[in-house]
């Protein structure tokens, strides 16, 4: 794809964002488009939020578990920038017209807070939780810009791997004092149970998934921050949302998180 398109399509995408709407696939209409290339629309986007007043305050990972992957037809992890306008309280109701989402669905997953810096390359699981400050239950609200979900790895990249908003349990745990790959993540929609997931469904163990991030951005020139929230993936298939859906999680040992959505 030439590369005088990836700042149109930043614009597009960044377009479709701010007014809620979608637009056909990246992938589908500019077939030589590079994994590289959508990356590069995901920064270009990134700069236009934050040409709005928005604050990078983490990063997050998608597509990281066989259920994810099978579900969405995408078989290698992506990842993406969270803003400070992304973020919610716990226990929060999301007015679906306010937050600007439009077909969004739920993952269950274990957020990462950092206190110490992380750079790729050769980043191990080790590393990353020496670096940990605590981990947290969390919900990650994802959302596509791409008519229908119908993604390929390219849009979902471009799309700033298809970021919402998300929310963090109040739990606030040493990772050394659990095995958050053992740990099982339990959900319920409006009061039944819909999902299920181990940490281990995240490449094996979440912490692997936070290493593959910090090599990846070392690519980049990027880093994974002191101070900074991680994602690393859901846990579970995703689950779509319409407004009166209410969802609460539990993760034995870390807690649980809580959100709900109107109009």
């Amino acid at each position: 794809m030439p590369t005088a398109l990836i700042p149109h399509l930043a614009r597009e995408l960044y377009r479709a964002l701010r007014e809620r709407q979608t637009v056909a696939p990246l992938k589908a209409r500019h077939p030589s488009i590079c994994i590289e290339q959508a990356y590069h629309i995901s920064q270009a986007i990134l700069r236009l939020r934050e040409g709005d007043g928005e604050r990078v305050i983490g990063k997050k990972i998608g597509v990281t578990s066989k259920p994810v992957q099978d579900m969405l037809g995408v078989h290698q992890p992506d990842f993406g920038f969270l803003t400070d306008r992304m973020q919610l309280a716990d226990g929060s109701t999301v007015s679906l017209a306010g937050s600007g989402l439009i077909q969004p669905r739920a993952e269950g997953e274990i957020a990462f807070f950092l206190k110490h810096d992380l750079t790729g390359p050769g980043v191990t699981r080790e590393q990353v939780l020496a670096a940990t400050a605590w981990v947290a239950p969390c919900f990650e609200i994802v959302d596509s810009r791409i008519a229908n979900w119908q993604i390929a790895i390219e849009d979902t990249v471009a799309d700033n791997a298809s970021c919402g908003v998300f929310v963090v349990g109040d739990a606030r745990v040493d990772p050394a004092t659990l095995d958050l790959a053992a740990l099982r993540m339990d959900i319920e929609k409006n009061g039944v149970h819909a999902a299920s997931g181990l940490g281990s469904a995240v490449q094996g163990h979440p912490a692997e998934a936070v290493a593959w991030l910090a090599n990846t951005l070392g690519e980049f020139g990027i880093a994974l921050k002191a101070g900074e929230v991680i994602l690393s993936g859901s846990l579970a298939p995703l689950l779509p949302i319409v407004a009166g859906d209410r969802f609460s999680m539990q993760i034995e040992g870390l807690g649980g998180a809580s959100i709900a959505f109107s109009e």
